[in-house]
């Protein structure tokens, strides 16, 4: 994965893609289409359809096979055991559509109304749009190139009529590159509460993380926090730990605080959330008492607090 230019001057810049720092980078293309024309209207009409949309929040890796999806899958699922919160979760991994195999929706599609399309609904307050959705076997390979990506990703903001939403969560592919940006410059207007950031606990991951934190930076993205997935194992038996994925660089910690961004917590593996996502059900429900499961009830908290931090006492006393 290619790092982005130290002195990138963002892709909203009038030099975005032309300046000397983005020779090489593997986003000159996308960000000099875009640098100096017209803003896309789509901008206006997502603003205006995020209007019904109280949070939104990106879940992102640096790495592939972190445990991004099955985080997001189970955030959502962990935001809807409230009956009263409704949540959304937006699948953007174009090429790789997992979301709807976790979430036992495999085999649905997107019913179309007057009012655009309409999510696929796990419960009555959590529905899930993925591109997934739309391909006539699972196994088919979505080949698109970039402008195709973002056409989609556009389609998904503006068309898909969400409703009333407390919490859309967008899960993301790997890396930094189109979908990231087009989904960032499409939300801009609609303002994004920030990033949630998935990695496990070895440096071969927590490098591409880095980059990952430098890309929220560059698009000014705020970063809710990081959570470090697959963070040891207990032997069900022994009751032993075991380091499956060793941190020798001091894992998401360290790195959280040599960066000065939130760790939100770790989650321990643990063979039921594997065996959940296969099913397509909650691992809360499988395994409620599980450490991981408790890890994962700590940081859906931390998240929540972010969204909506409590209001000062000398506020409550005006109020």
């Amino acid at each position: 994965m290619e790092e982005v230019p130290h002195d990138c001057p963002g892709a909203d810049s009038t030099q975005a893609g032309r300046g000397p720092s983005c020779q090489g980078c593997p986003n000159q293309r996308l960000c000099a289409s875009g640098a100096g024309a017209a803003p896309d209207p789509a901008i206006e009409e997502i603003k205006e359809k995020m209007k019904t949309v109280k949070h939104k929040i990106l879940i992102l890796s640096g790495k592939g096979g972190v445990g991004k999806s099955t985080f997001s899958a189970h955030l959502a699922h962990g935001l809807a055991e409230d009956e009263n919160t409704q949540v959304a979760l937006l699948d953007i991994d174009i090429c790789g559509p997992s979301i709807p195999k976790i979430m036992g929706l495999e085999g649905e599609q997107v019913h179309q109304s007057g009012s655009g399309w309409s999510p696929v609904y796990v419960e009555d307050n959590l529905g899930v749009m993925s591109v997934g959705f739309l391909l006539s076997s699972p196994d088919d390979a979505v080949i698109w190139r970039g402008p195709k990506k973002n056409g989609m990703i556009k389609q998904f903001l503006r068309d898909v009529d969400w409703g009333d939403v407390d919490y859309l969560l967008v899960d993301t592919p790997p890396g930094t590159s189109d979908e990231h940006l087009s989904v960032v410059q499409y939300l801009a207007a609609a303002r994004i509460d920030g990033a949630v950031i998935v990695t496990t606990p070895q440096e071969v991951s927590l490098q591409d993380v880095r980059k990952e934190i430098n890309f929220c930076h560059k698009v000014a993205l705020p970063v809710i926090g990081v959570v470090e997935n697959m963070s040891g194992f207990v032997c069900p038996r022994c009751k032993k730990e075991s380091q499956i994925f060793p941190p020798t660089t001091g894992g998401a910690e360290g790195m959280c605080q040599d960066l000065k961004v939130p760790l939100l917590g770790k989650v321990p593996l643990d063979p039921h959330i594997g065996e959940s996502c296969d099913k397509g059900q909650s691992f809360f429900v499988e395994a409620p008492n599980s450490p991981a499961t408790l890890a994962y009830r700590s940081i859906i908290q931390k998240i929540q607090e972010f969204c909506t931090p409590r209001q000062p006492k000398e506020d409550l006393v005006s109020s």
